[in-house]
């Protein structure tokens, strides 16, 4: 086993409540302009401790998730070492088989570098930041008994294997210039979840 990585996620995009492209549709737009970040609590790649670490990614998705062509940013937390720092890429490039792979294969890689990331989740409220490019804040859908409102058994996940939390972001700025993005929404789909990743 070369990656064992569990943790939270927080995904927002510039889709409707709940995004399209969970269930292989098309997104709202026609297009799909994404932020996600993985807060790695405890995990190791290739043998090396990468908990505490978030890995992130800014995404331009020009249709169906599943046709690929998916336009990326990587982002490796600041805070890793140059070893870290490669393991992260590795795994999240798909070097190192398992589900990663599965998502890496439907991207295009634009670049990749470092960056201060935030993820914070209160009480429910997931911030998350990309230094200077992307900003997030959402708070999932409850339902009658106050239990969060859950996307199971979706054809595409950026969790694979784990339920989704559907949410709402009350704030989503991101601008990438190297993949066309400029863009500050309020209202629209965001995604929480937890994961148990291992390749």
């Amino acid at each position: 086993m070369s990656y064992s990585l569990e943790g939270r996620l927080l995904e927002v995009c510039d889709c409707n409540v709940l995004c399209p492209c969970w269930i292989g549709e098309l997104p709202d737009n026609g297009t799909c302009q994404s932020a996600v970040a993985y807060r790695i609590d405890q995990g190791t790649i290739d043998g090396i401790d990468v908990s505490g670490l978030t890995f992130a990614g800014a995404a331009f998705i020009p249709g169906r998730t599943l046709d690929g062509d998916i336009r990326v940013v990587r982002y490796v937390d600041d805070r890793a070492s140059p070893e870290q720092e490669a393991a992260l890429l590795a795994a999240f490039r798909g070097e190192r088989g398992g589900p990663l792979a599965d998502l890496a294969k439907l991207c295009v890689e634009v670049d990749a570098r470092r960056a201060p990331i935030t993820f914070e989740v209160t009480e429910g409220k997931g911030t998350f930041s990309i230094g200077q490019s992307v900003a997030a804040e959402m708070e999932p859908y409850r339902g009658p008994s106050g239990q969060v409102t859950t996307l199971v058994e979706s054809i595409f996940s950026t969790i694979p294997g784990s339920p989704a939390y559907v949410a709402k972001a009350s704030r989503f700025r991101m601008v990438q210039p190297e993949i066309g993005v400029d863009l500050e929404l309020a209202g629209h789909n965001a995604i929480q979840g937890e994961f148990r990743l291992q390749g």
